[in-house]
């Protein structure tokens, strides 16, 4: 007979949703702090449009930051918080320089490509597990991020 938690969901397949939020939560958590380095940071010709742009995609991360780790909770887990964990687990690079405004954009979309495929694996993972809460949340993500993506490219004349 199959353990399942206090969700209903079963108790293997809630540790592996788990284990890839704490992926994303990772990704999301360098994502943020990099699109805040480059809302402190930018410059040039573009500086107030990309400004106000920045602080958007910080405030919209740290909502998603707050929601996956109560996500994690919700599933009977601990979400991970500590920075040094993060840039372990993380594909999102962290910016070292993010003056210039193309480049910042550049990277935003770099971000978006990261966050969006392990999305895209945690709907297959939460479908299979019965998990519609997280894959809600994952579906909801992904069609903001994508409108997102083609606007960041838009801008950047891709």
């Amino acid at each position: 007979m199959k353990k399942v938690s206090s969700i209903g969901l079963d108790i293997t397949k809630s540790k592996l949703l788990a284990e890839k939020l704490n992926v994303l939560l990772a990704n999301y958590s360098v994502f943020y702090q990099n699109t805040r380095g480059a809302h402190w940071n930018i410059k040039g010709e573009k500086f107030f449009e990309l400004h106000v742009k920045f602080e958007e995609l910080y405030n919209d991360l740290l909502l998603k930051i707050d929601e996956v780790a109560e996500r994690i909770l919700t599933l009977g887990y601990a979400p991970n918080h500590n920075y040094s964990d993060y840039l372990i687990m993380s594909k999102v690079a962290e910016s070292k320089q993010v003056s210039d405004g193309l480049k910042a954009v550049g990277d935003i979309l770099n971000s978006f490509q990261v966050v969006i495929s392990l999305q895209r694996e945690l709907l297959e993972i939460s479908a299979d597990a019965g998990d519609e809460g997280t894959n809600a949340l994952m579906s909801d993500y992904i069609r903001a991020q994508e409108k997102l993506v083609w606007m960041y490219s838009a801008f950047l004349n891709r």
